[in-house]
């Protein structure tokens, strides 16, 4: 372990979290005037805070607080003592802004070192960063961790994937950084280029996170690069990576000395104990220039806080079933995007490659799920097309209970994400619009 905290008993770890929550509360309430008005709204005072519990007496912040504000309205220090800035894309209305002190730089450095210590990553590494670089908080935050565990950082950020696997290979990498969806399209650029993946290169691990990736496809990328996989989970309104990692037991464990993790019902905001499933929720309890009070994620996931064989106290979260901003609602039916992945990796002669279209047919919903096919079974004939056509369509109607169309498409003609992959494809609105 990188910090003793992270194995320290269940009391010392409340303890700091209490002290530092009581600061922060102090610290928003009379620097940000609109936590200052919420917490009257709400009828509390920082000095109404005498327990962890008491979490919840606090008033939530959404992404949407965080545009209203834009760009530095939620701010707690002038400009002066602010090192970095990061943003969101901004592709729905204004970006979301935060920026980091240099004491926020130095614990963004040390949960990144806490992560990328899951599996020894140290001086003897070459850390292959195909993060983007930029206003994305995915590459520098794997960038300055691997510096600061003393590994040699290789900044190759996305996209030119033949020159990845280029420098992959000749700077004999150990470990990739980068999202599933990207790490497979590089494995399967591998293949079509000659190389072996088990003799050419040299990785021992992989960090994957910013977008979802089922049991299914993290056992995928784990075959197929013969490395060891670690979940990463981070969002840049808490710091960026960093804020939860997977230990060797495949564990996901939240570094709460830095952030306070909740599960709320989505519906009601009521918090849910342990073991129930509902919105993630974090606090900021060390961070100075943004500080955040009961972020709403939209991220669907349990809380469990039994140690973990690996020796950390920490939190454990499981891994985001999904967003509930991606849930979609077919004919009143819950639908995740990693549920249709799930049946995808269980179902021989397709790759975990596809793209889900919703529309309507008159008053009803329509499912629609592109599925690409592997070389070896699109080769096979149509007879093996419409047998995997019907298993598919079946395993799916198990899986998420209602009926869904199949297209099967050719090898390699669903388009390669770069990034996060993009799985949806929701027409209802644009009908709507219509009529």
């Amino acid at each position: 372990m990188w910090n003793r905290i992270e194995g320290a008993p269940r009391e010392e770890i409340e303890k700091i979290q209490l002290k530092r929550l009581r600061d922060v509360v102090q610290r928003v309430y009379h620097l940000v005037p609109f936590y200052r008005e919420k917490f009257q709204e709400a009828g509390i005072t920082p000095d109404a805070i005498n327990s962890v519990d008491d979490l919840a007496r606090l008033p939530f912040t959404t992404k949407q607080d965080l545009r209203d504000h834009y760009p530095f309205g939620l701010f707690t220090v002038p400009l002066d003592q602010v090192v970095r800035i990061h943003s969101s894309s901004g592709t729905t209305g204004k970006p979301t802004v935060v920026g980091y002190t240099r004491n926020d730089m130095d614990v963004w450095n040390e949960v990144m070192a806490r992560t990328l210590q899951m599996v020894g990553c140290g001086p003897e590494d070459v850390v292959h960063n195909a993060y983007g670089y930029g206003l994305f908080t995915g590459g520098l935050g794997f960038h300055y961790g691997a510096e600061t565990v003393g590994s040699a950082v290789v900044p190759s950020s996305g996209g030119f994937t033949k020159r990845q696997l280029l420098l992959m290979k000749d700077f004999g990498a150990t470990i990739l950084c980068a999202t599933p969806s990207f790490a497979l399209h590089m494995a399967e650029v591998a293949k079509d280029e000659g190389y072996d993946l088990h003799s050419d290169f040299r990785l021992r691990a992989g960090f994957f996170g910013a977008e979802p990736a089922s049991e299914g496809l993290r056992q995928a990328l784990r075959e197929v690069w013969d490395i060891i996989y670690v979940e990463v989970y981070g969002l840049s309104e808490i710091i960026g990576p960093g804020v939860a990692a997977s230990c060797p037991h495949g564990n996901l464990h939240v570094m709460e000395d830095h952030f306070i993790p909740e599960v709320v019902d989505p519906e009601t905001g009521e918090v849910l104990p342990d073991g129930e499933e509902g919105e993630l929720v974090f606090t900021t309890i060390t961070k100075q220039a943004l500080p955040i009070i009961r972020y709403r994620t939209k991220d669907i996931t349990v809380l469990h806080r039994e140690p973990c064989a690996c020796g950390r106290t920490l939190t454990i979260m499981e891994s985001v079933r999904g967003r509930a901003d991606d849930m979609l609602i077919v004919n009143g039916v819950n639908v995740f995007p990693s549920q249709v992945e799930h049946v995808l990796t269980t179902v021989e002669g397709t790759t975990p490659n596809y793209v889900i279209v919703v529309d309507k047919k008159g008053v009803l919903d329509k499912l629609e799920v592109w599925v690409e096919v592997d070389e070896a079974t699109f080769a096979d004939g149509i007879g093996a097309l419409e047998e995997l056509k019907a298993r598919l369509q079946s395993e799916m109607l198990n899986e998420l209970y209602i009926n869904v169309k199949v297209k099967l498409v050719e090898p390699k003609t669903l388009e390669r994400s770069m990034g996060k992959a993009k799985r949806i494809i929701d027409r209802r609105e644009a009908e709507g619009m219509k009529s």
